[in-house]
């Protein structure tokens, strides 16, 4: 298989990467980056290695603050340990080095899935041990990394329904994809069958649970965290995360029939991309609803905020009466919904929760969470929560419950990865 990836790299090179590579380097903000993928600047590794190396890859902020209690736990418990850390994304990298700058010892870029390039950043890094987290699978680091005896293990992996179907339409590339990875370390059970059922060996295949149970707990040092914009005066806040297109119109004629009842009520919406605060911006004015963009100004406006912005998600969960998970209105697949869980925070969501049926499904049945189907059933649970604060409070405290019983996944894996060294 990597020998057909490689040759097919080859053949596009002249024609669409080497074109593509052009237009990247005219831009400015994509140049120096780009040019450190290819391993500019990349220091030559050193004559004698005498510590273990660990290199952890994540794809972007979600896979980084998935990582983050796993990285703390490795500074610990191995505190010899060499901690070398990658980004796909420039946002990635930004968060990564804010969050991670006194546990881990090195960041790099990640490399371009070249041969000659990945080789040369193995070769500096000098890795005893492979992690990524979550996704981001390329052929040609996972190949060499096998081929040299370096061992790499999938952390936090899940499967979708969108990428099992494209499993089963390409298991000619996928199967040796994963059977790359010494272990495949996954969030549930249904995932482990996934894989067995494309044809992964069960022995390569453990369940050692979502890593987001202990990121959410490792981020929640207190009841509420600091912010650093200011809001109006409010009684009752929602919290709408990781929106989509076709989910904010929604949430807009909720707010504005649930805001003529509670006057003193606030919004604020974080979509999943960021470059949508303008049309979002847009949206609320025409329903005659005043909303700043955090991007613009440090405060919100008079009935909403919208938090444009990457790293400020979570913190605004912590001061949430109410959440609402985005991405579920739409078929999207859904976001995690234990981030707001761990603050106490009653969770809401739509019916397109695929991508976590699982964890969403359990908040359920634990009483933790509700699911709403339109901006009716949206304002009638928004209006039964701020009616009711004893119901409020139990469907808070019930969500928080079910992610501290499930705490313990970062032990697990820190178990799995020292017998892995």
């Amino acid at each position: 298989m990597i020998i057909l990836y490689t040759l097919l790299q080859l053949l596009l090179l002249p024609f669409v990467f080497l074109p593509l590579m052009a237009v990247i380097l005219l831009v400015p903000k994509y140049r120096m980056r780009t040019l450190q993928r290819f391993g500019l600047g990349l220091k030559a590794a050193k004559q004698e290695k005498k510590r273990k190396t660990i290199w952890i890859h994540a794809l972007s902020v979600g896979e980084v603050t998935s990582a983050l209690p796993l990285i703390s736990g490795l500074r610990r418990e191995m505190p010899d340990v060499e901690l070398v850390f990658s980004a796909a994304t420039r946002s990635g990298s930004g968060v990564a080095e804010k969050l991670l700058h006194d546990k881990v010892d090195r960041f790099i870029p990640f490399p371009f899935d070249f041969l000659p390039i990945v080789n040369r950043f193995i070769r500096v890094v000098q890795p005893d041990l492979f992690i990524l987290i979550e996704t981001d699978f390329w052929p040609a680091i996972l190949s060499s990394l096998k081929q040299q005896g370096i061992p790499s293990l999938l952390v936090n992996g899940r499967i979708s329904k969108k990428s099992m179907n494209s499993y089963n339409r390409f298991p000619f590339f996928f199967i040796p994809l994963f059977s790359s990875f010494r272990t495949l370390s996954m969030q549930t059970e249904n995932d482990k069958d996934n894989l067995i059922a494309l044809g992964v060996d069960h022995r390569q295949i453990e369940t050692l649970g979502n890593l987001k149970y202990d990121t959410a707990l490792y981020s929640s040092s207190s009841r509420k965290q600091n912010i650093s914009f200011s809001l109006p005066p409010y009684d009752f806040l929602v919290v709408a995360g990781s929106t989509h297109e076709g989910e904010e119109e929604i949430l807009l004629q909720s707010f504005k029939t649930f805001k003529e009842k509670y006057p003193q009520s606030y919004m604020v919406i974080a979509p999943r991309h960021t470059t949508r605060g303008k049309e979002i911006q847009s949206l609320a004015a025409a329903l005659e609803l005043q909303a700043n963009r955090r991007s613009q100004i440090n405060a919100g406006g008079r009935d909403i905020l919208i938090l444009d912005t990457i790293g400020e998600l979570n913190t605004i969960y912590s001061h949430a009466d109410i959440a609402f998970v985005g991405g579920s209105l739409v078929a999207k697949g859904g976001h995690n919904p234990i981030e707001p869980s761990i603050f106490a925070v009653p969770v809401l969501f739509g019916p397109h929760m695929e991508d976590f049926s699982e964890v969403s499904e359990q908040l359920l049945q634990a009483g933790g969470a509700f699911t709403v189907s339109d901006h009716l059933e949206l304002t009638t649970i928004l209006c039964k929560l701020c009616d009711d604060s004893r119901l409020l409070r139990e469907t808070g405290k019930a969500a928080q419950s079910f992610v501290k019983s499930q705490q313990g996944v970062i032990k697990r894996h820190l178990n799995l990865i020292q017998k892995m060294l």
